[in-house]
This record gives C-alpha cells, structure tokens and sequence, in this order.
C-alpha cells in the first residue's frame, strides 16, 4: 500500500487521481472513475467529486493507496 500525503482537510476524487500521478490529466480521471476502475474504502466509486478524507484507501489497477 503506497501512503500518499496530502496538504488539505479534503480532496476530491479525481483531484487525487491527478495528485497520487494516477492519472495525468482531469479527462483521463474521469474515464477511470466513470468506468468503475476506481474503489474507495472498498466500493466503486462513480463520482468524481466524492470528497476524500485522511485515512481514505483508493484502490486502482490492483494498487491501494491510503491518504494520509
């Protein structure tokens, strides 16, 4: 599991696809979530804008990555 650090309270879920070097551009972050290519804490998450805390574990691509 790879721990990622973020400077916020919050990020939104396609933001942190772009942060963690998921994906390099807003498109290609949305085509991963929109496609359900993309868990959070265990669930498929199909919005975008899902706000993500500190603790969060994303999974994509057999990967998880916790924010810490």
């Amino acid at each position: 599991m790879k721990e990622i650090k973020i400077n916020t309270e919050i990020i939104k879920l396609d933001a942190f696809l772009k942060w963690a070097a998921i994906a390099s551009l807003g498109s290609e972050a949305k085509f991963y979530i929109k496609n359900g290519e993309v868990k959070v804490n265990g669930e498929i998450e199909l919005r975008r804008g899902r706000k993500l805390n500190k603790g969060d574990i994303i999974e994509f691509n057999n990967e998880e990555y916790k924010i810490n």
